[in-house]
């Protein structure tokens, strides 16, 4: 078992980008699936009345979604990806706190410590030299290593914010709010501030052989 390959890396196996994004959506419409309808799927399966509220069966079909989806990435691919690695790590340590110690509290933590741990990894990597973003969006673009480097640092950046957002969401409003805000408010902010990253990506990327003959 390896972890990715750098990004343009030649011996980099790469994964669909339609699969790779339901991989790493698709835990969080379980999690969503399962607070919203869970006391529903808990009256058609009694034995899962003893898990609790609904927040506390999402977190625990949030573990195992994320642990399937690890699994077949790990199995298609045969690397682990990096970054959905280190979310899967932090879900289940707090996950297992959420329903061990019965408290929300450390699975709305959950989010706040992944965007800071992203944060710190993609600042971090540009310190030593390493444009760590490739092993995310390298199967979508190709960017140059100064294209890699920049849009690294933005996303670093947004990571910190992402983090800042939870916490105030989670510690101002009730918890079906920060579930609904995690799963339908998260994404169009991301999806705003990816898009507004398209000028940099299209000064920086790489054309194949194909493009350039065009």
């Amino acid at each position: 078992m390896e972890l990715e390959h750098a990004p343009n890396d030649p011996t980099r196996k790469e994964m669909a980008p339609l699969l790779k994004l339901a991989l790493e959506l698709g835990p969080l419409g379980v999690f969503f699936l399962f607070n919203s309808r869970g006391q529903q799927i808990a009256e058609s399966f009694p034995i899962l009345q003893k898990v609790g509220e609904p927040i506390f069966l999402a977190t625990a079909a949030f573990m195992v979604a994320i642990t399937i989806s690890l699994t077949v990435s790990l199995w298609l691919t045969r690397r682990l990806p990096i970054m959905p690695l280190v979310s899967g790590v932090v879900v289940l340590v707090f996950g297992a706190l959420t329903l061990w110690l019965h408290d929300e509290l450390f699975i709305k933590l959950k989010p706040t410590i992944v965007n800071c741990l992203f944060g710190a990894i993609l600042l971090g990597g540009l310190f030593f030299g390493k444009s760590l973003l490739g092993y995310v969006f390298d199967s979508a673009f190709k960017l140059t290593d100064e294209g890699w480097r920049k849009l690294t640092f933005r996303w670093g950046i947004f990571f910190f914010v992402l983090a800042a957002i939870n916490e105030i969401v989670w510690r101002n409003f009730p918890t079906d709010f920060w579930v609904n805000f995690k799963v339908f408010g998260v994404m169009p902010i991301t999806l705003i501030f990816t898009m507004s990253q398209l000028p940099l990506i299209q000064k920086h990327a790489i054309m194949d052989e194909t493009e350039k003959e065009g």
